[in-house]
């Protein structure tokens, strides 16, 4: 299970699963720091097709540019903040 405490360190899962994903592309696979946790909440992959959803900790997390779009960044030091459901954490 990954550390979701603020300051953690968590890559987001590598997935491309079809249907309903509310994680940016762009930032699977990349790694960032938890900032906080929002809460639990329904899991909205499954709340889009009306089922019932498990309530999963969704958490903020902090990404630079400079992991977010290599070392062509124009500004690599700019975070990035992205709210992301548990199950798409992992530990880095």
């Amino acid at each position: 299970m990954v550390d979701l405490a603020p300051g953690a360190t968590v890559r987001v899962a590598a997935m491309m699963p079809p249907g309903h994903v509310r994680t940016p592309a762009y930032l699977r696979g990349k790694v960032g720091e938890v900032e906080r946790i929002l809460g639990p909440f329904g899991n909205p992959e499954r709340l889009a097709y009306g089922l019932e959803a498990e309530r999963l900790p969704l958490a903020r997390v902090r990404f630079t540019m400079r992991e977010v779009w290599g070392a062509g960044a124009e500004r690599p030091d700019d975070t990035l903040d992205a709210e992301i459901y548990a199950h798409w954490l992992e530990p880095a």
